[in-house]
Formats: structure tokens, sequence, C-alpha cells
């Protein structure tokens, strides 16, 4: 003890006497796993983590489809699933305690307390079944959770609130729980808070803030209810009791959703029954762990996380031979004092225990600041991945898992790369050192630390290359032609007006909010759609007049939105044939539509006249519904990334189809309930959105508004994720030139350290300050060149593992590539030139002395 003892004052104080060193050796080790912690952390959050609930490993999810919000027919993999096929698969699932049910997307509901004259505020939601906390094993924060009880047709209605909406609209007041608040004009008891901790069963950011039970979603959608129809809206999860197997269960629910599409889909589409029977062999429902809740999250990001991953262990290894060198460095530094020791009587066991004890000591003081890096670092990647979220349910810190692992990852660090250089102390020959054999002008002990630069330089080219196709991709994406202006308009997010509206009044109120807000001071155009850019997405099937049956598992779908009048023209979106959307189209004249240049692409052949022509949605029977009155740019609207996009055309919002089921006729009723109003300004937008709030206010108190924001805003929120892994592969690209740089710097001071005598004779017989600059750079750029001849295509081959994340960009990019190149170059020749410049100015006679 008294020996170890004496090695670590004994490194502490040699770490003392060589600040530099020992400065950028943790600061190196500290950038390396400080970086990879942080990366590690999110990654941990997001792909690992369990669900705050009693017992998680027993929860398991019926279906692991992703498939988003609505789903009507076949899925082949399914994840979602109609209310009574929900019931038909718990009724047939004894090996689960409880079987819960949860809305798949977020609705939107005006909330406010009952005696309060307060605005109703718009709060999140999500329909649950009453044994949806029972199932997690949750229990309430203050007052109870919803129960069996309250997902009945004849209850009371109940809902709970979320803690964090409590403390943050409500104050924490206790008073809360038990009130009656208006839920879209319902009244609904508060029966309690959930847990702080808990923010529902699936990882997202601007998780729910109130919990509706399923039972009460007639009465807030009115006739636009989904409860009892064939819409899949629903995902499941069940809680294994303690002594049961899933063995068997996927089958089981695969039989009965096959035996549900023929039975009630069937029934309501008797006229696709054919073509039903004929893809249930692929419908397909799996049971999967659903510990980590419904990994929606995991699905979204997995690509980008594992870029990050691989992006965060090449910086590491470029951290780890960055150290590498500087140990070797400092190694043969002291081979000199090595032999002394050795000469004096000091054993090889004690210099090589010395040496990897100072390099331990190192490593734990690097990799404590790697853990206070880790901390701040994973806050600013959540901040950057999550940048347009009011919040995001991630713990935004290292978990004891992490830190573990990144504490143990400095130990390893310094055993490894202090073993070297005490491998090579305690073989050193104490009679030829202090003789000064071995001197050379090439010492072939530099070998190991070029070696270690050619590789940083690879690796650096590789991570600045794959950061310059990344954000030349999205470049490319922001700068593309939409199809509709960005400037000058503003975008604002509306709660749809309650389902208990008759179409009349539905219709007034559109007319008197559009002219309210057409007269605040500035704006000069007001148009309402169904959904607005990258904000949502309906489609259906397309059925032309005359061209018989619609294939339902044909390349047959287009998006479409529901406008009012002047919409287009608000969006400045440009008609190419035809006409616009006009005030003319109202319910008593024909249905009318308006189409993009890609819906006439798909389902028009070449040559063939789209004006004129009649379709219908999702059937046939309905063929002749609209008439195609024009043709606009074709728009962007879903998928700025291009890898999900549909055709675009939009219908009237003042007409209306009438439909024979009750699914059609619910979806068309509910495309009247407009959620997005897009004003076009001129001027400023200061001082708006208090006007706005006003004119919702005075023309029906029970809309709100969600959001207000340009739509340049809008459509760079929906590149969030590209912007995130853009930036922070471009943020490690720079940590790793700075490394590389660090790394050239050390290895030529330390080969011009090793030739004072030779540049000393070589100035002495008539070399000059030119010459030895351009020697020692030389030198240095021979293993950039090698790293560069080696980095150049890895970083075209590594580009096709990120094709997938590429808008429009190949990977031999020649502006990445030169972009990577020329960083590289620069970084190296600054680096270089200092000690070059240090060369040129060695006095050959104290050069000559020294030897």
């Amino acid at each position: 003890m008294r020996t170890l003892r004496q090695d670590v004052l004994y490194a502490l104080r040699q770490m003392r006497l060589s600040p530099v060193f020992t400065l950028t050796a943790m600061l190196t080790l500290a950038l390396g796993i400080g970086a990879t912690t942080a990366i590690f952390s999110l990654i941990d959050s997001v792909m690992m983590k369990s669900l705050p609930v009693a017992d998680p490993g027993r929860l398991y999810r019926v279906g692991a489809g992703m498939n988003c919000c609505g789903q009507i027919g076949p899925q082949k993999e399914w994840g979602l699933f109609p209310y009574t096929l929900y019931q038909r698969i718990a009724a047939a699932a004894p090996e689960f305690e409880q079987t819960a049910a949860f809305e798949s997307w977020f609705s939107s509901f005006s909330v406010r307390r009952a005696e309060s004259k307060e605005p109703a505020k718009p709060l999140r939601s999500e329909y649950v079944s009453g044994n949806y906390f029972a199932t997690f094993g949750v229990n309430a924060y203050a007052g109870r959770t919803l129960l069996q009880s309250d997902d009945q047709p004849s209850a009371a209605p109940a809902a709970m609130l979320s803690h964090r909406v409590w403390q943050q609209e409500y104050g924490s007041d206790p008073k809360v729980v038990g009130s009656a608040f208006l839920i879209d004009g319902h009244p609904f008891t508060i029966v309690g808070i959930t847990p702080p901790g808990f923010f529902g069963e699936t990882l997202r950011s601007d998780p729910p803030e109130i919990f509706v039970p399923l039972q009460q979603e007639p009465m807030l959608a009115g006739q636009n209810t989904t409860l009892k129809t064939p819409l899949a809206w629903l995902r499941i999860i069940g809680r294994l009791k303690p002594d049961a197997k899933t063995d068997g269960m996927a089958a089981r629910f695969t039989t009965i959703t096959r035996d549900w599409l023929l039975s009630e889909l069937g029934a309501e589409y008797p006229q696709y029954l054919d073509q039903l029977k004929k893809v249930l062999p692929t419908e397909i429902v799996n049971i999967v762990p659903a510990g980590g809740g419904v990994a929606e999250m995991k699905a979204g990001y997995q690509s980008s996380l594992r870029i990050l991953m691989v992006v965060c262990g090449q910086v590491l290894l470029i951290a780890c031979a960055n150290l590498a060198n500087l140990f070797l460095a400092r190694g043969s530094a002291r081979g000199t004092q090595a032999a002394v020791r050795l000469a004096m009587g000091a054993t090889k066991t004690r210099l090589v225990r010395q040496s990897l004890t100072e390099s331990l000591v190192l490593a734990v003081l690097g990799g404590a600041a790697g853990i206070f890096i880790a901390f701040a670092g994973v806050k600013l990647i959540v901040a950057l991945a999550f940048h347009s979220a009011h919040f995001v349910p991630i713990d935004a810190k290292p978990s004891l898992a992490v830190l573990g692992f990144a504490f143990g990852m400095a130990l390893v660090t310094g055993l490894l790369f202090g073993t070297a250089p005490a491998w090579f102390a305690s073989r050193t020959n104490p009679a030829l050192v202090l003789h000064g054999a071995g001197r050379s002008t090439r010492d072939g002990r530099a070998l190991p630390q070029k070696a270690l630069v050619v590789v940083q330089a690879t690796l650096s080219v590789v991570l600045l290359t794959g950061a310059g196709l990344l954000t030349r991709s999205l470049m490319k994406m922001e700068h593309q032609n939409f199809g509709f202006e960005t400037d000058h308009r503003v975008s604002l997010r509306v709660n749809a007006p309650f389902s208990s509206y008759s179409p009349e009044k539905l219709d007034a109120t559109y007319r008197a909010l559009r002219q309210r807000l057409e007269q605040i001071p500035g704006v000069q155009h007001v148009a309402m759609g169904m959904y607005s850019p990258f904000t949502n997405n309906w489609d259906a099937m397309i059925a032309r007049q005359g061209q018989g049956k619609v294939d339902v598992n044909g390349d047959n779908a287009s998006s479409w939105d529901r406008v009012s009048a002047g919409y287009l023209e608000t969006m400045g979106q440009r008609i190419l044939r035809g006409r616009s959307i006009t005030e003319q189209d109202t319910a008593s004249t024909p249905n009318v539509a308006v189409v993009d240049e890609a819906f006439v692409k798909k389902f028009f052949k070449p040559g063939e006249e789209p004006l004129g022509t009649h379709f219908g949605m999702n059937d046939e029977q309905y063929s002749g519904m609209y008439e195609i009155v024009g043709v606009v740019r074709t728009a962007n609207y879903t998928d700025p990334s291009g890898h999900w996009r549909m055709p675009l055309l939009f219908v009237p919002l003042a007409q209306r189809g009438h439909y024979n089921t009750a699914m059609s006729q619910m979806i068309e009723d509910r495309s009247h309930l407009i959620e997005s109003v897009v004003l076009e300004l001129h001027g400023s937008m200061q001082g708006l959105e208090p006007q706005v709030r006003r004119a919702f206010a005075e023309v029906d108190s029970n809309l709100t508004l969600i959001s207000m924001r340009t739509m340049e805003q809008q459509v760079a929120d929906r590149m969030e994720q590209e912007r995130s892994v853009s930036q922070l592969t471009g943020l490690f690209g720079i940590l790793a030139l700075v490394l590389a740089a660090v790394g050239l710097y050390g290895v030529t001071a330390y080969g011009v350290e090793r030739r004072t005598g030779e540049i000393g004779v070589r100035i002495a017989l008539g070399a000059n300050r030119a010459q030895v600059v351009a020697m020692v750079l030389r030198g240095a750029f021979v293993q950039i060149l090698i790293g560069l001849l080696i980095g150049i295509p890895v970083s075209i081959g590594c580009a096709r593992l990120i094709a997938s994340q590429l808008y429009e960009v190949k990977g031999w990019d020649p502006m990445a590539l030169g972009g990577s190149i020329a960083a590289l170059a620069l970084c190296a020749l600054v680096a270089s030139l200092v000690p070059a410049r240090r060369a040129a100015a060695i006095n050959p006679v104290r050069a000559l002395r020294v030897e």
C-alpha cells in the first residue's frame, strides 16, 4: 500500500511538471469519452430504458407494426386495431392478467374548469381503456386512476390529468382532483393526477396531458365517432400472468384478425371481399416485449442513432490514437531517464508498475472530466435533437450503467496505453542508451506514432466527408421546390371545432373566423385547410370513373386536403391549367377538385386530358363524385426527404360528399373539422398572436389556438431529425479534426526534437530556413497524404451505409469530399507549421553542443 501511495504521488508530481502533456492527454480523453458517453446516454434513453411501471418485463405488445393514426383494411404486420377487434383479442388472451388498449395518435381537447371564465386550454389527450393504468401497475399521484367502471357507456365522464400539466397549468392546486372540467364543452370529473415520471406508454416528445376513457369517445366525437367502426386506431399491450408464456398467442391472434377481416370489414365493404381473401395469408399479428413501451421514437430515430453511434466510435478511436501517440512520445522522451533508473538498481517490474500507475491516474482524471462533459453533452444533444418540442420526457443525464461504462473505458484506456511505454522502458539497455547508441536521424520508434497519425487522418476524412454529405443533403432538402411559398406566411394550428356542431354552424363559424382574421392589420389573405404542409396527411384510394374496381393492394393512393376558397392562392400554389377553388364552389354546386401534376402523371396516360374527368375515393360506386376543374403545380405536403410521398388533390371546404357506408361518411364529416389556418402577411409578426387569440375568442370561445409559427419554421421543424444528425455529425467531425491536428502536431514536434542535431548540421552546411520548413512539412504531409489515399475510398464506401438518409446527394459528392480534404489539409498545415518554424529557428552551434 505504501509503494502504491508513492507511485501515485510520483505520478501526480510528474503530471504537474509536464502541464502541457497532462492537459492535452486529459482533454483528449475527456472529449473522446464525454462525447461517446453523451450519445450512448441518448441511445440508452431512447432504445433501451424500461417504462417506469411495475414489473415491465411482463408487458407484451400485441402487434409490432408501427403504422400511424388510422388504418382501414389489411396491414400485413398489424400494429393498429379497431375497438371491436381489440375486444375479440382481449377475450381470447387468458395468458394476460390485463389487456389494455390506447389511442395511437393525439387528439387535442379544449379544456377549462366548469366554474372558470378563463379561456379554454388546448390539451393533448389520449383515449385509453379503463384498465390502462392497472395494466401498467401505475398508481395515481393524487386521487385515483381510471378504472374499468369508468370505461362504460353509462358511466359518469371521468378523466386524469398528467402531473406536468397539473403543475404548470393549474399550479399544483389540490382542488383540481374531484373538480368538474369542460372537455370540448362536455362536463367531466378529474378523478386523479398521474405520477411525475409517467408520460404514457410511448416515449415521444410532447406526451399526452389528459387521459380519457375509450367509452367517452362517442360523446366527444359525436357523429364522427370511430369506436365501433372498422377503423384501426388502437394499440394493445397486455400484462402476462406470472407463470404464463406467450407461446401460441401470435398464431391465435393472427387467426382472430383474419376472421375479423372477413366478417366485419368484409361486411362493411362486400365489394372487396374477394380481394381480402387473397391477402389473408400475408396478415400477421406478432407478440413482442413491451417493457420499454411502444417503440415509436426508437423506430423513428433508429437509423439516425446508428449513424451517431458509428460517428462517436470513430471519434473515440481518434482520441485513443491521439492518446497512444502522446504516451509513446513521452515514453521515448523518457528513455534516458528510464536507463538511469535501471542502472541505479530499479527493477523492471518497478518501472512497469510506475508507468502503469501514472497512466491510470491520468485516465481516472480524464475519465472524470469526460463524465462532466457527458452530463453537459446529453443536454446539448437532446436540445439539438428535439429543439421544436415543448417537452421531451427524456432524463437528460447519463444513467449509472452508462457512467460505469464510461469510467471503465477510461481505466481500460489508461491500462492499454500505459502498457506499451512501460514495456519498452523495461527492455531498455542502460549502457547503450547512456552511451548514445541507437541515435539516428531515422528513428524506428517513431513509426508507430506516424502510423497512428495516418489512422487519425483516415478516420477524420471519413467523418468530415460524412458530415459534409449530411449537410449537403440537408441544404438540398431545405431549398427544394416545395410547390408552395413560405415567405410572409404564418401557420396557425387550431383546436378543431366541436364535432357536435351542425354543418350549418361549422360553415358559419369558418366564415366569421376568416372575416375577423382578415380585419387584423397586416393580414392580407386568410385561408383554411384540413391540414397544412408537414403537419398531417390524409390519403385515399382513387377510383376513376369508368376504370372499374379499385385494387386495394395496388399503388392507387393519393393525399388529399379539404380547403377553403383562396387557399391555393394564399399558399402561392400556381394553377397550371383550369381554375382554382373559389367562393362559387358551394354546397349547392357540383363537387369539384383541383389536382397536382403528380396526380395527373400517376392516374392519367400521357396526353390524356384531366380537366372535366371524374373520380371518387376508395370505391368505384363514388367514382363520379368529383370533377377535376384545375391542375396545380406539384406540391410536397408530406415528406421533404422524398422517401414517402404521394400525389395531392384539393377539395372545397364548402362542399360535402354523401356515402352509403357509415365508415366513409364518418371520414367525410370529420374532414370538415378544420385544424389549420394560413395567414399571408404584409409586414412583421410582432404583436400578431394576441390579436389572433382575441379574434378566436370573439368568434367562438370554444376555438383555441394551439400554436402559431411561420411557414419557414413549420417546414424547418419537419426536418428536425435530419438537421440534428447533420449538426451532431459536423460537431463530432470538428472534434475529430482538432484531435487529429493535435496528434499530428505532437508527432511532428517530437520528430523535430529528436532530429535537433541533424537539423543543426543541415543548417551549418548551408540549408536555409525555407528548406528546413519544407523538410518538416514534407514529413508531416506524407502521413496526411497516406491517410487521404486510404480515407477517400473508405468514405465513398461508407456513404452507401447512410444513403437512405441522403436527399439528392451521391456518396462521391465532390463538394463534400473536397471540403473534407481541404479542412484536413488546412489543419495539418497549421499543426505542422509551428514545429517547422521552430526547426528553422534552431541555432546550429547550440544544437551540436547538445549532441
